[in-house]
């Protein structure tokens, strides 16, 4: 993962935490100093935590599973949907559906439905066939179905981890993961518990460069760990084919080997034919 630097940090106001009436005491090993009244991110942690948890998230994907954002805050939802659009990763930023993760087959049913929906309103021929009021109807069922599941349309299986924007807002979603024993990484401001989640990133979860920033970082190491992948499985296939090459030269050979004392067998026979004549 490239190094941030601290400059970045800075310029995008990570170090600025909320207001000291409002901290959470378990912050207080990521907190530096506090300075009008509002508390500031020590950097150095910051910077520790998002390379331990970029190493973590890489080797995760990897692995080929999912990583799951999760982001329903007005300026958290553009810069998550969008990177998790790049990487083809499964995200929420309209609102957490409660059973997303611990109910997963009712929501299977639901994306169903909306496919469905989809493929109906597509197919001309039906459109024509139902009245306008159905139609309408049914066009803002998977509209509405499409806002809250959209992001999670081609999530087949539970996710292998969870990326949040804000602790104290997504708690829905980091209790459930919890209960699956789904790893969660998250950006924990001075007012969050970083207890309640696997790789607490101390920063600043308001402020857009802020989340933009560390959210690049972490789609950065995700990126990396798809490219891994991918040099993993040709790796694997190169070697399959040389075993294959390798396993075909070894039967021809023991054809060559088996088939010669026939052949000397053969030529015998014929000199000594030949000889008898």
């Amino acid at each position: 993962m490239a190094q941030i630097e601290y400059k970045d940090l800075l310029d995008a106001g990570v170090h600025f935490g909320h207001l000291t009436r409002k901290w959470d005491p378990r912050m207080a090993p990521y907190i530096f100093m506090e300075k009008n009244g509002i508390h500031i991110i020590d950097l150095n942690k910051t910077v520790a935590a998002l390379d331990e948890a970029s190493n973590a998230i890489r080797g995760i994907v990897r692995s080929g599973r999912k990583v799951l954002f999760v982001a329903t805050k007005k300026q958290a939802q553009e810069i998550v949907s969008e990177e998790a659009r790049r990487l083809k990763m499964p995200y929420v930023t309209e609102r957490w559906q409660g059973g997303m993760l611990t109910n997963f087959a009712t929501i299977r049913k639901s994306l169903k439905k909306m496919q469905s929906l989809d493929k109906m309103l597509k197919d001309e021929e039906t459109v024509k066939g139902i009245a306008k009021r159905e139609r309408l109807t049914r066009t803002r069922d998977k509209e509405k179905l499409e806002r809250v599941l959209g992001g999670i349309a081609d999530l087949t299986r539970l996710p292998a981890a969870l990326f949040i924007v804000d602790v104290k807002r997504e708690h829905i979603a980091v209790a459930e993961a919890h209960r699956l024993g789904i790893p969660v990484f998250a950006i924990c401001d001075t007012n969050s518990n970083p207890d309640a989640v696997d790789f607490a990133i101390p920063a600043n979860d308001d402020a857009y460069k802020s989340i933009s920033l560390i959210t690049l970082a972490i789609g950065k190491a995700i990126e990396e760990g798809l490219m891994e992948r991918k040099q993993d499985k040709d790796d694997q296939r190169i070697q399959e084919e040389e075993e294959a090459k390798r396993s075909e030269d070894q039967t021809q050979a023991r054809s060559k080997e088996e088939a010669q004392p026939e052949a000397e067998a053969t030529t015998a026979a014929v000199a000594e034919d030949e000889q008898e004549a």
